[in-house]
């Protein structure tokens, strides 16, 4: 039996992404230490480097989407079966264009007046009130 019994999300993504986020904020704060303007600019660049890097793991299937997955890929060296159509909640899957098909959206309905009960006819009509 396993120690841990929840899926934490722990991916070569996530891992590989926090080490280099970690070198910029490293490098920011020593350009803040010794007041360097370049160095500060080096650490948050390497920081955007860091989010690119990860949404491209991400996107690869070396990251998590949102929610649960199969036990058998709790592993964080396991790659994600759903990463290449998308992850329907995922933020970095729609940026990509994946994830969220146009079809699959459900429409929302308007709000019914308290005083109007809902019919079979009227529900399933395009009819303007």
């Amino acid at each position: 039996m396993s120690a841990h019994q929840y899926d934490h999300g722990h991916t070569v993504a996530g891992w590989v992404g926090f080490g280099i986020a970690t070198l910029g904020t490293g490098v920011a704060g020593l350009g803040v230490c010794t007041v360097s303007g370049v160095l500060i600019a080096g650490g948050v660049a390497i920081g955007v480097v860091s989010l690119l890097v990860t949404w491209a793991l991400h996107l690869v299937g070396w990251g998590k989407g949102p929610g649960l997955r199969p036990r058998a890929e709790w592993g964080w060296r396991v790659r994600d079966s759903a990463a290449p159509g998308g992850h329907a909640e995922c933020l970095a899957c729609r940026l990509a264009g994946r994830g969220r098909d146009a079809s699959a959206v459900t429409p929302v309905m308007p709000a019914q007046r308290e005083s109007e009960p809902e019919t079979v006819a009227a529900a399933g009509a395009d009819s303007v009130r």
